[in-house]
């Protein structure tokens, strides 16, 4: 039995807490709040924000546990990778390299102003410095918001201006990065590496709300309509330098990109961890590889994955979220599905009050289907 501490208690962490429980470990977790939906799965919980890293720390070491970590949350990896060095646990990367991956500006000056897939951009604290973005359309984001929060696309100067106050509500640092805005669909990728090598990738469709600022999503897609041969080889060729440059060499990642004409691909977040969105479970579904599986046990059992040849996907999969605006009663209907999908989770019951994250459109569960072959979504562009 391993002792693990799981940084949030939230509806993303719902995945690594149950996995750690049905295989016999303890789990202990803590958050900023005691209202998290996954505090009763734990072994214990305390209030200890996850970016305290001496409270995090002290608990870690009181608790006596074998590993710190934490899935789909940028705030947590910092957290997790520097009391994980602190108290010499396993650990994929830095704390450095996770912070990096965590601040918009960071991560693109590692990858460096050549580097083919890297975004131009402006960073910028005033309304003054805004006011030099000459080219249109773009891109507006805090430097360290996660969950799509205040992020805006303007195509003028009146639109930057306008959005300023709100995004940055949300940059805890007081910056903003100003994006040259690329044309193109949005495309997953996930990813493993081991020593430096990448032994695992898929791409995936990444589906957002066309009516909402900032790519919310609301579905993802497997196989990807742009998994072509020379989309795919430069991704993996791309990507696998990202991670290097990064000092990302051990454990999973996650891209958010988007394909510029379908096939040029620009890296628009890196991050060190599995994503928020359960993809996981999708590709497990899809192809048989479990990331989630293959990341704990890196961990706990210290030795790398090796992962089996994908299976043959006997059809295209969807992972769709019930979503409904925030600061509403969950609805019946949100929650109502034919019944005939591979798996359904709901973060909330009916008649539950939806918690507001990114302001607009909020995820109250989650399922796994087919895609059925008539969908445009797999009709090669």
């Amino acid at each position: 039995m391993k002792r693990l501490l799981i940084l949030g208690a939230g509806n993303a962490q719902y995945d690594a807490i149950t996995y750690c429980k049905e295989r016999g470990h303890q789990v202990f977790a803590c958050s900023y709040t005691d209202t998290d939906r996954c505090i009763p799965l734990v072994d214990e919980f305390r209030i200890i924000n996850i970016v305290d890293v001496e409270g995090v720390t002290a608990y870690a070491k009181e608790k006596e546990v074998d590993c710190v970590y934490s899935v789909g949350s940028d705030l947590a990896m910092p957290t997790a990778m520097e009391v994980s060095r602190r108290l010499a646990l396993p650990h994929f990367i830095s704390a450095q390299t996770a912070k990096d991956c965590n601040v918009k500006h960071r991560f693109r000056e590692r990858l460096g102003p050549q580097f083919p897939g890297n975004v131009p951009y402006t960073l910028v604290s005033t309304l003054e410095e805004l006011r030099g973005v000459q080219s249109f359309p773009v891109m507006m984001k805090p430097v360290d918001s996660q969950g799509q929060r205040g992020v805006f696309c303007c195509k003028s100067l009146e639109d930057l201006e306008a959005h300023f106050a709100e995004a940055m509500t949300h940059s805890r640092s007081g910056q903003l990065i100003v994006e040259r805005f690329i044309q193109g669909p949005e495309v997953s990728l996930n990813a493993y590496m081991v020593a430096g090598e990448m032994v695992y990738l898929r791409l995936s469709d990444r589906i957002s709300f066309d009516d909402l600022p900032g790519g919310i999503i609301k579905e993802h897609w497997v196989p990807s309509r742009f998994e072509t041969p020379k989309v795919s080889k430069r991704l993996a060729h791309r990507a696998q330098e990202a991670l290097r440059r990064l000092e990302i060499l051990n454990g999973p990642a996650y891209f958010q990109i988007i394909l510029e004409a379908g096939e040029e691909p620009f890296f628009i977040e890196i991050t060190p961890r599995l994503d928020g969105c359960h993809m996981w479970n999708l590709l497990k579904h899809y192809d048989g590889v479990d990331l989630l599986e293959a990341s704990l046990e890196h961990l706990l059992q210290g030795t790398a994955p090796v992962f089996p040849s994908p299976k043959e996907p006997k059809e295209p999969l969807a992972l769709r979220f019930l979503c409904q605006p925030p600061k509403t009663l969950v609805q019946e209907a949100t929650l109502k599905t034919s019944g005939s999908e591979y798996y359904k989770r709901c973060y909330y019951q009916t008649g539950d009050l939806v918690r507001p994250l990114n302001g607009h459109m909020e995820k109250c569960g989650y399922l796994i289907e087919a895609l059925h072959k008539e969908a445009p979504c797999i009709q090669k562009l």
